[in-house]
């Protein structure tokens, strides 16, 4: 895994909006580890372009619903 990244996600409110739906369940949708996921969740690493919108299908809402990135520019 990378470094942390500034990319915050709205993962976990949506699994849970979602039916509850477990990590393993999400990364069986996106094709992933359960690892990958919580990684994911935690701020700990950006997935590619393309699981992004993966993740954001599996939750059938647009991309910037899940991830976020701060405007500010330090």
């Amino acid at each position: 895994m990378g470094k942390p990244t500034r990319v915050t996600n709205r993962i976990r409110a949506l699994r849970f909006a979602h039916g509850e739906m477990t990590q393993a369940e999400l990364a069986r949708r996106i094709g992933v580890t359960r690892q990958t996921v919580i990684a994911i969740e935690q701020g700990r690493y950006s997935p590619s372009l393309e699981m992004a919108f993966q993740i954001a299908r599996a939750f059938e809402v647009p991309l910037d619903d899940v991830f976020q990135y701060p405007e500010d520019q330090d």
